[in-house]
């Protein structure tokens, strides 16, 4: 066990032998750590979290009571395989979250990007791929081999289906299920997610231009009432004039690009 001298543990805590704790560390009452644990500069435990398994959290993260981060995957393939969960920088992960290592069949790795929020009760499947600022709202859980871009927001109760991708800055609001793709900067909600239009409220927050936006309303018409497949659609949007706009161009890979489901359509 690797403990760095100026890290706080407390007396009823159990840290096994392994693990690592880095400088700044504060571990509360009652918390466990596995033995293959690292516990980057300035991590906090609060009171009875638990982080086990082959896991890294990193600097500066704060994990609430009675999270359980690290633990095997809720999969019936996994066989007992080693594999691991890779928590980033400066992450809020409330109370009762759940995050789970990988599988072998997923790569044997899930990740969490940094910045993040994950508000009470959320959970994180077996080899899901979570980029930066990205929010999970109360009870929102996101499946097995999900790919969750930057500065995504998914509302409370609400369900992501294994194997989504949900491109950066959408939002998903409450009580929806998304079963399919999620174009970058789109606005999701309803018990069966639809794709309702744009997230503008988050585009104007973040100071995306004007023209930016313009041609992004414009390039969501475009996707919503032009001829031929959704593809095709986003294929023409590259060569149309909304193609000069790095927003739009992200939409457009974003749809072209590799995915194992179909997309939500406006």
């Amino acid at each position: 066990m690797a403990v760095d001298p100026s890290a706080e543990i407390h007396p009823s805590a159990v840290v096994e032998e392994g693990a690592t704790i880095g400088a700044g560390c504060r571990i509360g009452p009652f918390c466990v750590v596995g033995p293959e644990v690292t516990l980057h500069a300035q991590v906090t435990l609060k009171s009875h979290a638990v982080v086990t398994g082959w896991t890294e959290i990193g600097e500066g993260s704060t994990i609430f009571p009675f999270a359980n981060i690290g633990d095997i995957p809720q999969d019936l393939k996994y066989a007992g395989e080693r594999t691991r969960l890779v928590v980033g920088k400066r992450n809020r992960i409330r109370e009762g979250v759940t995050m789970n290592t990988g599988t072998e069949g997923g790569g044997g790795e899930t990740r969490i990007g940094d910045d993040g929020l994950f508000m009470a009760g959320a959970h994180v499947a077996h080899d899901a791929r979570i980029g930066d600022r990205v929010i999970l709202v109360n009870n929102a859980s996101v499946a097995g081999h999900c790919v969750i871009d930057d500065d995504v927001i998914i509302g409370g109760l609400s369900g992501v289906h294994q194997w989504v991708r949900i491109g950066r800055g959408a939002i998903i609001g409450a009580v929806t299920m998304v079963t399919n793709d999620v174009i970058p900067y789109g606005l999701v909600q309803g018990p069966r997610g639809g794709l309702d239009g744009l997230n503008l409220v988050g585009l104007k927050r973040r100071g995306v231009d004007r023209a930016d936006i313009t041609a992004l309303r414009a390039a969501f018409q475009a996707l919503a009432q032009g001829e031929g497949a959704f593809q095709d659609r986003a294929r023409r949007l590259g060569e149309s004039e909304l193609g000069d706009s790095a927003y739009v161009r992200e939409i457009m890979d974003f749809v072209l690009g590799d995915s194992d489901r179909s997309y939500l359509t406006p």
